[in-house]
């Protein structure tokens, strides 16, 4: 008995030390003035090797592309759509049977936005991001964010 209890014990620990690993994506987030009241907000992900994380704009039947949600705040207004920034790669995936384009490394996926008054206020929202390796994907996670703006 005193065996099962050990066995099911260091299986039970086995599996929590697993299911925690680290994501192989480092975020950062900040802001930059420009002139007038609008901001460059930068939202950046490092990924660790061997590992690439998904464009905005990787097409339907694809990997889960990256989608940036931003929380309404009546102090700000979006200008444009949010772009990126880094060494974009296109290859045709046997496994999704479509172009995908996606990052390794770094990626900047930056938006304008525009205070509507002086006020100090938060820039908030949530990245929702895939990545892969040529092995494996990993299933999809939620990074929340919130940018001073002052």
């Amino acid at each position: 008995m005193k065996n099962y209890i050990t066995t099911a014990a260091f299986l039970f620990l086995s599996f929590v030390v697993f299911s925690q690993a680290e994501s192989p994506v480092n975020w950062s987030f900040s802001s930059q003035k420009k002139p007038g009241n609008v901001y460059e907000v930068a939202l950046s992900a490092t990924v660790a090797k061997p590992w690439h994380i998904y464009s905005q704009f990787t097409p339907n039947g694809g990997p889960l592309p990256t989608k940036i949600t931003f929380v309404s705040n009546p102090l700000i207004q979006l200008d444009g759509a949010s772009g990126e920034t880094g060494s974009m790669k296109t290859n045709h995936d046997p496994y999704f049977g479509v172009d995908v384009k996606y990052f390794n490394g770094k990626v900047d996926f930056v938006q304008l936005v525009k205070l509507k008054s002086k006020a100090k206020t938060n820039f908030t929202g949530s990245v929702e991001f895939m990545v892969c390796n040529d092995q494996q994907c990993l299933p999809p996670a939620t990074q929340k964010f919130s940018i001073a703006l002052n």
